[in-house]
């Protein structure tokens, strides 16, 4: 697996010179294969208990179902599945260093890791442009449910869509090292119309660049708006859309500062800038992939500190 984790690091990345790098190679590869499975599962339970949480609570009560939580459900949905479909494999593989799923498993988690990733980031734009019309234009027709669905269900199928090269661009990858033989899940060359190199600029663009531009241009403008908030609203009304706002541009900038390391290196990587072939590049790729996957169980915390109205929907699913 190759966009959003290491590559297996453990077999591939660290050349034996010497008995004594072999032997520190060997250390790295257990440690990796201990500690980084550990911190998967801590991060894959946290974000699948607090997601189907969040996912819940919004389906059980009434009173959530407005157009900014809608948007939260969807975005926790994929995170869910980011979980599911790409938290676990990923666990595997590190501990032992191969990809033992199969060639049409492999294309289909390196499918549905691109998908969940873009719907992800996607809502967090469809959150933030429903915030600029909750602020800048309160009596918009156009910021409804019904319209908030649409807008949802748009979302996915072109995400589904547009992902679909992705599907064929990956497959299994056979090496041997000594008499030891492995199978990588990885980008195969060829099999599409996209190179290694266009694709993860490709995706650095689409997937984080221009979104997070976007993003800032609509909350630029929002709290422009808000700082010349008309004097006749009340003093409750302003503090509530502030209080939403300020969820939303928290829940933004975490996603962005967590998946900022991981898709600076992958892009050097394109860019044949950055290498992970010393014990210290190939920590700082483990790190910042755990990062990046934190991202997806950190967004129900966020709520229950940051919303009383989630806090207290919370304690209604829990009892």
């Amino acid at each position: 697996m190759d966009e959003f984790d290491v590559t297996n690091f453990a077999t591939t990345s660290l050349i034996e010179i010497d008995p004594a790098e072999a032997e520190a190679d060997r250390r790295l590869e257990l440690t990796i294969s201990i500690v980084v499975p550990i911190f998967f599962s801590l991060i894959g339970i946290t974000g699948f208990i607090g997601n189907l949480l969040v996912c819940f609570t919004v389906l059980c009560n009434v009173q959530m179902r407005n157009t900014t939580n809608l948007l939260i459900f969807n975005l926790s949905l994929a995170d869910l599945l980011f979980i599911c479909f790409c938290i676990p494999f990923t666990a595997v593989d590190y501990s032992f260093g191969n990809w033992p799923f199969g060639n049409l498993w492999c294309q289909c988690v390196q499918y549905l890791i691109s998908v969940t990733a873009y719907i992800s980031i996607y809502t967090l734009v469809l959150m933030s442009l429903d915030r600029f019309l909750a602020v800048c234009y309160p009596v918009s027709r156009f910021r409804n449910e019904k319209n908030t669905l649409l807008s949802i269900a748009i979302l996915w199928i072109t995400v589904l869509i547009i992902n679909l090269p992705l599907f064929f661009a990956h497959g299994l990858r056979f090496y041997s090292e000594g008499e030891q033989n492995f199978t990588s899940c990885t980008f195969i060359e060829g099999n599409s119309f996209l190179t290694w190199s266009s694709f993860h600029i490709t995706m650095f663009a689409s997937s984080y660049l221009i979104p997070l531009i976007l993003i800032s241009c609509l909350y630029l403008f929002m709290i422009l708006r808000l700082w010349q908030s008309n004097l006749t609203q009340s003093k409750e009304s302003k503090r509530g859309k502030r209080r939403v706002t300020r969820l939303v541009i928290i829940v933004v900038a975490c996603f962005a500062t967590l998946w900022l390391p991981i898709q600076t290196i992958l892009l050097l990587k394109s860019l044949h800038i950055y290498q992970a072939t010393t014990h210290f590049t190939v920590a700082l790729q483990i790190v910042a992939h755990i990062l990046a996957y934190a991202s997806s169980c950190i967004n129900p915390l966020l709520y229950a500190f940051l919303s009383e109205n989630f806090r207290k929907s919370f304690r209604k699913v829990s009892n």
